[in-house]
């Protein structure tokens, strides 16, 4: 997270995030805002009805070519269990950087542009996921880090309203795609997904045009600066996994109910790193699973409580917790035995050594308002 020998690192945003007001804590080895002046409550909550942007150029962006017209998203599927080969120039999709045990080194985003493929992974990964790529695929592929870049993410119900003032096309993006668009004159690749539950886009552009692109795009009324603290309340009534809470190298695609981003094909085929682990635990089932966490009454459960049946017996534990604003109750995730995962099913959380009712109950919390063409 930053020591003397490592100072942390800085966004090409981070002054404008000081002049705004923002609370700046070390995450992921960069000083980043959790909340500017108005706080996570308000945050959360106008994201929902307008429009947030949120400063995540700590994220790693990687470049990824075939050498000599070697196939890139046939390489790529080597480490990953999606269908690459099957994405359209435009076209974009999750996918899990998996290891031999078939646990999640990372979650990322893979891109096609037809030449090559953009890859987006997660900050407090993304040196190791780059040495992956390196040790795995430098033979066939150019890896190109691309660290000057700076990403911002607008989301809401009016990020395509705001956005289709500077380029009129991106109302045209379906969900999961992505295209180049000049935005009030920088030339930027945009992806149309989101990690809150609602519509909105990634917008990546050369670092040095980071500041005026972002402080163009907050003069629009219904646009407002969102922190890290928003950001998880919002992706948590999303139902959607941050690595390192609900998803890491111990826990594998199945277990974190992540059946949907495997393919057909590569479920039949493998093919890649952990493919036989993965492939016969969908066969034979896993002995716990990731699920929503419903508590009863108005206290947050918090990551690490404790989850057991209505006997008292340990079946689990919290991995992700808090209130959620738009759910108005407390919201929660967490992995219990297979035999206690239905939904419906009652257990109680441990909450300052104290047993609380709750039910498991089928994710999201909130709906997703993803645009979908």
């Amino acid at each position: 997270m930053g020591s003397p020998d490592q100072p942390l690192r800085r966004t090409p945003l981070h002054a404008l995030h000081v002049e705004l007001g923002g609370k700046m804590v070390p995450f992921a080895g960069y000083d980043m805002p959790v909340q500017y002046p108005t706080g996570i409550l308000s945050e959360h909550l106008h994201t929902r009805a307008a429009a947030g942007l949120f400063d995540v150029s700590h994220m790693g962006q990687v470049r990824l070519t075939g050498k000599g017209g070697a196939g890139v998203a046939k390489a790529l599927e080597t480490l990953v269990p999606a269908d690459i080969q099957a994405l359209a120039p435009g076209q974009m999709r999750y996918t899990q950087f998996t290891g031999e045990n078939g646990g999640i080194l990372d979650d990322l985003m893979v891109a096609s542009t037809g030449d090559h493929l953009m890859l987006v992974v997660n900050a407090s990964c993304k040196e190791a996921d780059t040495a992956h790529l390196r040790r795995h695929l430098a033979a066939s592929c150019e890896i190109e880090e691309l660290s000057t870049r700076g990403l911002v993410a607008l989301q809401g119900p009016q990020a395509a309203a705001v956005l289709a003032r500077f380029a009129p096309t991106c109302r045209a993006m379906p969900f999961m795609s992505a295209a180049f668009l000049n935005i009030d004159g920088v030339d930027c690749y945009v992806t149309r997904s989101g990690y809150t539950g609602e519509d909105g886009y990634e917008i990546s552009m050369p670092g040095d045009a980071a500041e005026r692109l972002t402080r163009r795009l907050l003069r629009e009324p219904e646009v407002k600066p969102i922190g890290l603290g928003a950001r998880d309340s919002l992706r948590l009534e999303a139902g959607l996994c941050l690595h390192g809470n609900d998803i890491d190298p111990t826990t594998t695609p199945v277990e974190a109910a992540l059946v949907w981003s495997i393919a057909k094909r590569r479920r039949n085929e493998g093919g890649f790193i952990g493919a036989d682990v993965i492939r016969r635990q969908l066969v034979e089932g896993t002995q716990r699973r990731l699920v929503g966490i419903q508590p009863e009454g108005r206290a947050p459960v918090r990551a690490h409580a404790e989850i057991q049946d209505l006997n008292g017996r340990r079946i689990g534990e919290i991995t992700s917790g808090g209130f959620g604003p738009t759910a108005n109750a407390p919201v929660a995730m967490g992995y219990v035995a297979a035999a206690s995962s239905s939904p419906g099913t009652r257990l109680q959380v441990v909450v300052r050594d104290k047993p609380l009712p709750a039910s498991v109950v089928k994710l999201p919390f909130v709906p997703h308002r993803y645009h979908r063409g």
